[in-house]
């Protein structure tokens, strides 16, 4: 059964080898390029989509880029690499990137991908936990190297919940969703966007109760380099994020194709049965997280300061650890490059509309 995110492509079929080698590095599309590495931070999935378009629709080729996308295993190994300059440019979460800048390693963030983590509490569709104070008395299903981990005890303070009347029960992440299926734990603490794509083609349909509802506002991935590239090569950094909003509109304005670029460009995810419902819920839910105001008032890849800085208080807090010291927000953070592409009236309401039946996973 395909039930977490490494499991969902693993049985993808033995075309995954062959796919990862022409996702990693694509021929040079012209002469004249200037050619650009980017690490995505997981395997191919709804948050990265917007890459694949970027590349195989030729956005970044339109400023000046032959851009080879890696796919990544994990947003704090994403982040590491590209602070040591492994890759030019790279993608991981944001609540992660604050994690490494507070641990001295040099990064920068230079544009949103979106704009809800989609943290949360995931539920079976039928559950009689309707509400997060349903949970107590209920069995809970978490990781502790999941991102979202260490905030489970804001998100009860926020939520009204008493943690000493759950029963935590400390699962692998590869099996977590297994868990909640063979109804083991009653409930699972997660990232929406991991666990619906994986359950609900299968036939599985969850249900989130996400942080961001009582107020844990956290975003979701960001595009990153290093503070020296950013100061030595602007140029280059604005043509990487110009290509890269470019294709997040895409992804919202042209929802099946951007679904079916994708496909093409990961044939392990497309010959799989459920390879493209994977894809299009994956998609689905990324789209929701960037119909905010931040997108629609400031433009695409736009970071509000003062959504930032909470992110960073909150980090430091509870998951930067011993030594951590809190980064500079405003040197982490640039909006310099972003804002420039916006959604009309009429693309707004197509997006809404293309990401309204995915609303049903995440209680919104």
């Amino acid at each position: 059964m395909l039930i977490s995110r490494r499991s969902a492509l693993k049985g993808f079929g033995a075309a995954a080898a062959a796919a990862t080698a022409s996702s990693i590095a694509m021929p040079a599309l012209s002469q004249g390029l200037k050619k650009v590495s980017f690490t995505t931070s997981w395997i191919p999935e709804g948050p990265n989509l917007f890459a694949y378009v970027a590349r195989d629709k030729g956005f970044w080729k339109r400023h000046g880029l032959d851009v080879s996308v890696a796919r990544g295993s994990g947003s704090g190994a994403a982040a590491q690499a590209v602070s040591a300059g492994t890759f030019d440019f790279g993608m991981a979460a944001t609540p992660t990137v604050i994690v490494q800048a507070a641990k001295k390693l040099p990064i920068t963030c230079i544009g949103q991908i979106n704009y809800d983590a989609l943290m949360g509490v995931g539920v079976l569709s039928g559950s009689p936990i309707r509400a997060p104070k349903d949970l107590e008395g209920k069995k809970l299903g978490a990781s502790v190297t999941s991102g979202e981990y260490p905030f489970l005890p804001l998100y009860a303070e926020k939520a009204g919940i008493d943690l000493s009347k759950l029963q935590i029960l400390q699962v692998d992440g590869k099996v977590r969703e297994r868990t909640l299926v063979e109804k083991q734990v009653d409930a699972v603490s997660a990232f929406a966007t991991s666990t619906v794509p994986s359950l609900a083609p299968l036939g599985t349909d969850v249900r989130f109760m996400l942080f961001s509802a009582v107020g844990i506002e956290f975003y979701g991935q960001s595009l990153t380099t290093q503070p020296a590239r950013l100061q030595q090569d602007k140029a280059l950094c604005e043509a990487f994020v110009q290509g890269a909003m470019d294709a997040i509109k895409f992804t919202m304005t042209n929802f099946d194709e951007a679904v079916d670029i994708f496909l093409k460009a990961n044939s392990e995810v497309a010959i799989s049965s459920t390879g493209k419902e994977y894809a299009r819920i994956g998609l689905g839910l990324t789209n929701l997280t960037n119909l905010v105001p931040e997108v629609k008032q400031n433009g695409f890849g736009w970071a509000d300061p003062a959504k930032v800085a909470m992110m960073a208080d909150l980090v430091m807090k509870y998951a930067a650890g011993e030594g951590a010291v809190k980064p500079d927000v405003g040197a982490l953070f640039t909006n310099d490059f972003v804002g420039k592409l916006r959604l009309s009236p009429e693309e707004l309401a197509a997006a809404e509309k293309s990401a309204a039946p995915f609303r049903k996973y995440v209680g919104s």
